[in-house]
């Protein structure tokens, strides 16, 4: 049907599910009245018993046997039509809001009917509505329901909603059924965009000797993850897809070392989105992995180690120019989200061999809701890491002009105590549209007050030298939200974010997640002109950054939904992400074994 993917492209449907879940928007109900209420469309028998023109109006008058009443209508629209069908002592079944004016029943623009008796679904839609109608009549089918995965419930339901024969059908239908179909569908869809392919080789170095050696004990999560890439690593039928996300502080970089360890003696590469995340990450391959590892850096202008010849490369896209780079059989990208998926992709093409693929692993600081998580693992697998390796200590306060004098106390004597402080601005220069400081104009106050004071933003081409020198030297750090992502800090106890409701919860909880890094008692102040935001209010009650994912939703009211490898924004009509996890859940579990 030519005609129907023209109409499936206007409708941007790809499912027949799709399609089902267009819901009629109203319904047109031609069952006859069996008593009369005012202000109701209803649907009479009725005999003309009177026919005047008035102004080019057409004034009627009905008789309704059944109710031995009377009601006039006033056409207003009126074409030769209406003088055909119209006729003194022709009998109708005709429809339209009753209303009552001096005593007598009114009936304006009153339709005749052809067929009664039907419950007519409308659609709010960008096709004609026959050419929607068609199609519902033509795809929509029990039949057809079945074949998608739906139980009885499920089916009978939609069918209820297209086809109604009784108003109960609509009025009492079920909507956690339509969540249900919803998020079972979206997952289908995930499922049928997933592709597979062999992997280059088995990966199956000896990783106990390298956790035995740390010096601490991984986190229960830490391992479970670790165990789930060792067997997805030693299988050779599929390379794996797997996207780790780890809460802020919740020790990503150990299970980035035992996958290379895993690998090991055979190549893997790590790529990072910036020179200080990947220096730093080169710094913990060093402490933490065997002698026995050959290890490289690879950035723009600067190498450590011989990349050649390296069992384990670590580098920012500067990877992706070397035409030379060896083939890894372990292919990782840290910060996924910042790099374009061309980039992503590039590096698992540069190593691929036909249609043999490297084992792919992807990570990220930044949290979903669970919900999503599950949503994804279709298209790819996923894996959460929602512990810390030790509790931290963070007392979240929103503050306001009015609590400066207290906040600068508390700035001193993190600073006496030899800890850092850092201060978020919301932008860079002075801006009438906002009524906050920039971080030009903040910057001579600190300056004057206090020793040591580092200054740098987004645009300034020496970020990364300030952030290494600031770690080392700093008292307090002046930034824009340059320090989002990535950069540890030890020292770091005490986090200002000025204008905090001008920024996202998982943005402010990023942030938060610099201070505190070891342990150590610290705080995070949410600077505002509103300190009775209920968004900031919430955020000050909870440090998991999978809780906080999950209020996100519920003040964004489901927002988009990150799909895997791609970002696709998705808005669901019924499901709502923050609420319905155990929908997801049963949706998920139909999908494993269709």
């Amino acid at each position: 049907m030519k005609e129907a993917k023209i109409l499936f492209q206007k409708l941007k449907i790809v499912s027949l599910l799709d399609l089902a879940l267009l819901i009629p928007s109203s319904y047109n109900n031609t069952t006859l009245a069996t008593h009369i209420v005012m202000g109701e469309r209803q649907t009479f028998e009725a005999k003309v018993d009177e026919v005047s023109a008035v102004n080019g109006k057409l004034r009627l008058s009905f008789w309704l046997p059944k109710f031995k009443k009377r009601i006039s209508s006033m056409l207003f629209r009126v074409t030769p039509y209406h003088y055909q069908v119209f006729t003194l002592g022709s009998e109708h079944y005709i429809q339209g809001k009753v209303e009552e004016y001096n005593g007598s029943l009114q009936m304006n623009q009153a339709k005749s009917l052809k067929r009664i008796g039907e419950i007519i679904p409308k659609y709010t839609s960008v096709v004609k509505a026959s050419s929607m109608r068609s199609l519902i009549e033509h795809y929509i089918t029990e039949q057809s329901l079945y074949a998608e995965g739906l139980n009885d419930f499920e089916v009978r339901t939609l069918l209820g909603l297209h086809y109604p024969k009784y108003l109960e059908e609509i009025e009492n239908y079920d909507k956690e059924v339509l969540k249900f179909i919803e998020a079972f569908n979206h997952m289908k869809k995930l499922k049928g965009k997933r592709e597979d392919f062999p992997a280059l080789e088995a990966l199956r170095g000896k990783l106990s000797p390298f956790v035995n050696a740390l010096p601490f004990t991984l986190t229960k999560e830490q391992q479970f993850v670790i165990d789930e890439v060792q067997e997805d690593l030693k299988r050779v039928d599929k390379a794996t897809k797997r996207l780790v996300i780890g809460d802020v502080g919740s020790g990503k970089t150990m299970v980035i070392l035992a996958a290379a360890i895993i690998a090991y003696p055979s190549k893997s590469i790590l790529m990072a989105p910036t020179s200080l995340l990947v220096i730093q990450l080169y710094e913990e391959a060093m402490k933490y992995l065997p002698k026995s590892v050959k290890i490289a850096l690879v950035m723009q202008g600067k190498n450590e180690g011989d990349y050649l010849n390296a069992d384990f490369i670590i580098g920012t896209h500067a990877i992706l120019f070397k035409e030379d780079m060896p083939n890894a059989s372990l292919v990782m990208v840290d910060e996924q989200h910042r790099f374009g998926t061309k980039q992503r992709a590039l590096l698992e093409a540069m190593m691929a061999n036909k249609q043999k693929k490297p084992h792919y692993l992807q990570f990220s600081a930044t949290p979903i809701p669970r919900t999503q998580a599950m949503m994804q693992s279709e298209l790819i697998d996923v894996s959460l890491i929602t512990s810390t390796p030790f509790e931290k200590d963070i007392s979240t306060k929103v503050v306001g002009k009015e609590d400066f004098p207290v906040m600068l106390e508390a700035i001193k004597k993190e600073i006496a105590e030899d800890h850092q402080v850092l201060i978020v601005y919301p932008l860079v220069e002075e801006s009438k549209e906002i009524p906050y400081q920039s971080l030009d104009e903040g910057r001579g106050f600190w300056e004057k007050k206090f020793e040591n004071v580092y200054v740098t933003h987004g645009k300034d081409k020496k970020k990364e030298a300030v952030l290494q020198e600031f770690r080392d030297k700093g008292e307090i750090l002046l930034a824009t939200t340059v320090v989002e992502v990535g950069i540890s800090l030890p020292r770091l106890t005490l986090i200002v974010i000025v204008g905090a409701e001008r920024l996202g919860l998982a943005t402010l909880h990023q942030l938060r997640g610099r201070v505190g890094r070891l342990g150590l008692k610290s705080y995070c102040y949410l600077f505002s002109n509103n300190k009775k935001n209920n968004r900031l209010q919430a955020f000050t009650q909870t440090q998991s950054g999978f809780e906080i994912a999950k209020l996100d939703l519920q003040f964004r009211n489901s927002g988009d939904i990150l799909d895997g490898t791609i970002q696709s924004g998705m808005q669901f009509k019924w499901l709502n992400l923050a609420e319905d996890e155990h929908l997801v859940s049963v949706a998920k579990g139909r999908i494993n074994n269709l």
